[in-house]
């Protein structure tokens, strides 16, 4: 690994200035490779989001942002664009750092979508408006899409920077202001953002990082009164508290892309050696830490054996080492609290009466390591088959029964995402249209582009697309009885 790379600014981001919080605490950041602290990082509290709150709230009605044009505000964004693209190779060095990703996948994925992402909503800007309802003769109507107003933005530490730009990009197209806190494990990229923001030309209290945790910082933005929104990216649990905070405040608009269970089914008539690169693809980048990844594999039971020899060798092949060796194909989990919570799982999975066909233990004797792992034996009921462990271990199960595997598949508390392979057009449909999931996949998997709707297969939002411009509207109606007017 190359030596130390240059940091941002470590302290609180607000009214575009840096700041000491108000408890005077600080975090450790811990690179996963090397098992060493990176920097300390100012703790935010809850005075820490009051004093934020009221930054974005004057910019927002009192300052040039809520009454800038939005060609203006799309001219911002675009250059924030270009500034994220000038600064690509530190901001990958950074993320690969501070998260552990391959610095292949920094730069070629996590980097390449934030700057597309900032790029779409910057169009977007300027294009959203409401529309006329004819009444009568004597009437006018018509509808205003507004900013819905001060928004909480929580986002998690598996795609550190590019999930921060799914939140803002749409929220400042719609010409709200921010509020955010990244993970307290991967903060870094968000710091540096704070410094690009600045450097593009957001007024003040636009844009306000404070970093912490969830049970403060988080907890205060939840319940905050002046906070009209929040749009939160992390697991199922974090998303009923903030769902319950919402209830106990203000009733903000929440905004929640939750955990998954992903299946991933491949039916008996697909090219193996496709299908079996594809559904490693699926579990297997960034460690397994994807909301989205394939941890369900299920094998029609006419190729289970002949595909599950491949799969293994296929899976074998992955390097495992420094982020920064451009061969690396996984690097570490994010944290040690993470590798504990994965191997946990794994040795769960052995109690449990599953097989370990591959894998199972610690990788080397440093940094936060996992080998990548296959489960076979596993029944429905299994831990390690009913609950998201967001590491690199996957469940292999055979299937015959189609009415039962739909069953299987969509019995979860999950709903994100599925992956189908097949050659048969029919059965792709037909599958795909009774699986639970917000996004599914035909002959792919993770396809994911700002430009297709990406959340859950229920009522909290989507992210990406102009879908996720929505969540950060308020649409006021506008009616004028136009007899009486002079």
């Amino acid at each position: 690994m190359t030596g130390p790379i240059k940091l941002p600014n470590t302290k609180l981001f607000i009214n575009n200035e840096w700041v000491d919080s108000q408890c005077k605490r600080t975090f450790n950041t811990v690179n996963p490779y090397t098992e060493e602290v990176i920097c300390s990082v100012t703790e935010g509290d809850k005075e820490d989001v009051d004093i934020a709150v009221i930054a974005a709230r004057k910019a927002l009605e009192e300052g040039p942002w809520g009454s800038m044009s939005t060609s203006d505000r799309s001219a911002l964004m675009m250059k924030l664009a270009d500034l994220i693209e000038k600064n690509k190779d530190y901001l990958s060095k950074l993320e690969s750092t501070d998260n552990g990703k391959p610095l292949s996948s920094a730069s070629g994925y996590d980097l390449d979508q934030s700057i597309k992402t900032i790029r779409y909503y910057a169009g977007c800007a300027d294009k959203i408006h409401g529309k006329s309802i004819q009444l009568s003769q004597d009437y006018t109507c018509y509808t205003r899409h507004e900013p819905i107003g001060v928004v909480g933005v929580i986002t998690p530490w598996n795609f550190p920077l590019m999930i921060m730009c799914w939140k803002i990009g749409p929220a400042l197209a719609a010409g709200c202001t921010i509020i955010a806190k990244q993970s307290e494990i991967t903060p870094l990229t968000a710091l540096a953002l704070c410094e690009l923001i600045k450097e593009a030309g957001f007024p003040p209290g636009v844009f306000n990082l404070i970093p912490g945790f969830g049970p403060t910082v988080g907890n205060a933005i939840s319940h905050h009164m002046d906070i009209d929104a929040v749009s939160f990216t992390g697991s199922n649990r974090t998303g009923r508290l903030i769902t319950e905070a919402s209830a106990k405040s203000n009733l903000k608009k929440i905004t929640l892309e939750l955990g998954g269970k992903s299946p991933n089914i491949v039916f008996g008539d697909v090219d193996l050696d496709i299908a079996v690169k594809g559904a490693r693809d699926a579990l297997y980048p960034n460690s397994g830490q994807s909301c989205c990844a394939g941890s369900r594999l299920y094998v029609h039971e006419s190729i289970y054996k002949e595909f599950l020899g491949k799969f293994v060798e296929s899976v074998k092949s992955l390097k495992l080492g420094d982020p920064f060796d451009k061969s690396t194909d996984q690097g570490p989990v994010a944290s040690k609290e993470h590798f504990d919570r994965v191997m946990s799982f794994i040795q769960r999975g052995k109690d449990e009466g599953a097989h370990v066909l591959l894998g199972g233990k610690r990788h080397g004797n440093k940094g936060f390591f996992v080998e990548p792992t296959i489960f076979t034996n596993v029944q429905e009921s299994m831990a390690i088959c009913k609950h998201e462990i967001f590491g690199p271990v996957i469940c292999v199960i055979p299937f015959s029964d189609t009415k039962q595997l739909i069953h299987d598949c969509n019995n979860t508390e999950y709903s994100l995402a599925a992956g189908v392979w097949t050659n048969n057009l029919s059965t792709a449909l037909n599958v795909a249209n009774r699986l639970k999931a917000g996004s599914v996949w035909v002959n792919d998997y993770s396809v994911v582009d700002v430009r297709i709707p990406f959340g859950d297969h229920g009522g909290f939002g989507k992210d990406l697309s102009t879908y996720a411009v929505d969540q950060f509207i308020a649409i006021k109606a506008l009616t004028i009885n136009h007899k009486i007017c002079k």
